[in-house]
């Protein structure tokens, strides 16, 4: 009612107020022309049309004003007499809520604690057992006498060798036949010979043992796919064709540089692009890697810091925190105790996890990006996002990319066009895999317990078990679990046979 009677009065003075104006345009006024009076009205006329809009601006803020009050007023009313709604509560799967982050920080957090609570009890147990020197000692039994060393460098001879043969076979002077028995004869002296000389020679370390073997074996799957990728240039040679199709692995335009220039088979077969492949961090060959516009250094002083910095920390935490439980473990596995092997399990699960963890860092992100920026080595995807996967071959899939890329290139497809089936495939795979991993570990310590091989194809069962039964944060927890307790199992078991084998005959 109140507002109906402001509208009105507004209304009725405006009407008044343009009366006025068109009677004081009709008179003059102290004897001035009609024309002068009329354009004065004329001008106060104007002046009092924007008054009166300013005050219909007003009185319509006054309105919205007292319209809001009033619908807030009821708002209130209705919040005192209703205060519930259907809703679910966050933590309900349902409830579409997914933003944990304060349960995640609280878990860093309580991660930190429990862990510091763990290293400084280790410091009032044990003291400092850090020693940079003891770290020289795990790859030199003498000073004189570096044989890992000298393996490296022979580690040139199958190099040549396989380049050789290639150009060979390029030029015609060998046949096909001939060139893969000899590619076949380099590859198992490559695996055989190394092997050898660490089981034979008394003066190479476990830890150099394994750093040697380590090189041959990635030196191997690197040779493997350079005659692989030449094999299948001569075949579309053969076909006439004039130049590699971009199929076979030809980067994209934009990795070009203005200097840079495509590649075609047998321009490939120099010594320089052999060694570009050689300590490129892939294991699969192109004639055309992508690479980057240039060198980044303050990226690459990051990479060599981190470097650096978890070469020291692994260091470190390994003589201060690993040694001490593993030594501690050696009595309850000779006594077979049960309840007391289980507790040091567990006591050896997290500083393994955590090392581990760390040199999945240090090499496959630190040193692989440093490598590759040095090369300006353009493909940089070396691991993926394997911590989230809900299945065992997910993570196979995704923790090592150059890896799974060649097993997928030369092992797994190669079999599926050979007419094998997925699971003989794949089992293949596993079953390689599984090799090498015996191979780097039981040569090294002289002893062959097959540990690592059992459990490389225990993975085929859990992975069919985590796949079938198990979906979502189960499967993830999963994998999580196979991780964090299957590693240090093998460590245990490596650890004691080599103590019982070594140091017990010692000591008898």
């Amino acid at each position: 009612m109140g507002d109906s009677d402001a509208v009105g009065a507004f209304t009725r003075r405006r009407r008044a107020t343009f009366a006025a104006g068109r009677v004081a345009s009709l008179q003059p006024m102290n004897g001035r022309s009609a024309a002068v009076c009329q354009s004065s009205a004329t001008a106060d006329t104007s002046t009092d049309i924007g008054s009166e809009k300013k005050r219909e601006h007003s009185l319509e803020r006054a309105l919205f004003k007292s319209k809001n009050e009033k619908k807030k007023r009821r708002n209130d009313i209705g919040d005192r007499l209703s205060c519930h709604r259907t809703q679910e509560s966050l933590l309900t799967s349902t409830s579409g809520y997914n933003n944990y982050r304060g349960i995640l920080n609280w878990c860093v957090v309580m991660l930190v604690l429990s862990n510091a609570r763990l290293f400084l009890e280790n410091l009032l147990r044990y003291g400092v057992l850090v020693d940079p020197i003891q770290v020289v000692s795990l790859f030199l039994n003498d000073p004189y006498s570096w044989p890992a060393a000298c393996l490296v460098i022979v580690s040139n001879v199958f190099i040549v060798v396989a380049l050789y043969t290639e150009r060979q076979l390029s030029k015609g002077s060998f046949s096909e036949l001939v060139g893969f028995l000899v590619h076949c004869i380099n590859m198992a002296i490559m695996l055989t010979f190394p092997a050898a000389v660490v089981l034979l020679v008394p003066s190479v370390t476990p830890v150099g043992g394994a750093f040697v073997l380590g090189i041959y074996t990635i030196l191997f799957l690197k040779l493997y796919s350079y005659k692989d990728v030449n094999m299948w240039c001569r075949e579309l040679s053969t076909a006439k064709a004039k130049k590699l199709a971009r199929s076979l692995s030809c980067p994209s335009p934009q990795y070009f540089n203005r200097g840079d220039r495509k590649v075609c088979y047998p321009g490939n077969l120099t010594i320089r692009d052999m060694y570009y492949f050689v300590f490129a961090p892939t294991l699969c060959y192109e004639l055309n890697f992508p690479r980057s516009p240039g060198i980044r250094m303050s990226f690459l002083l990051r990479r060599l810091f981190e470097m650096l910095f978890f070469t020291q920390l692994l260091v470190g935490l390994t003589q201060q925190w690993m040694i001490p439980i593993i030594q501690s473990s050696m009595k309850p596995l000779e006594d077979m105790d049960l309840s007391r092997m289980t507790e040091r399990l567990l006591r050896l699960a997290v500083p393994n996890h955590l090392l581990w963890l760390m040199f999945f860092y240090w090499f496959f992100h630190s040193s692989m990006n440093f490598t590759a920026e040095l090369l300006r080595f353009g493909d940089r995807q070396f691991y993926q996002d394997w911590w989230n996967s809900e299945t065992v071959t997910y993570f196979w899939q995704n923790w090592n990319i150059p890896v799974h890329k060649w097993c997928l290139r030369h092992f797994y497809k190669p079999l599926l066009r050979s007419g094998f089936s997925k699971i003989v495939s794949q089992s293949a795979v596993f079953f390689l895999s599984a090799f090498f991993h015996e191979y780097l570990v039981s040569v090294p310590l002289r002893m062959f317990r097959l540990w690592a091989f059992t459990g490389m194809m225990a993975q085929l069962p859990l992975a069919w078990f985590v796949g079938r039964f198990l979906r979502g944060n189960y499967g993830n927890a999963a994998v999580w679990m196979s991780i964090i307790i299957g590693q240090p199992f093998a460590v245990l078991m490596y650890v004691h046979d080599y103590y019982v084998l070594h140091y017990r005959q010692e000591a008898d």
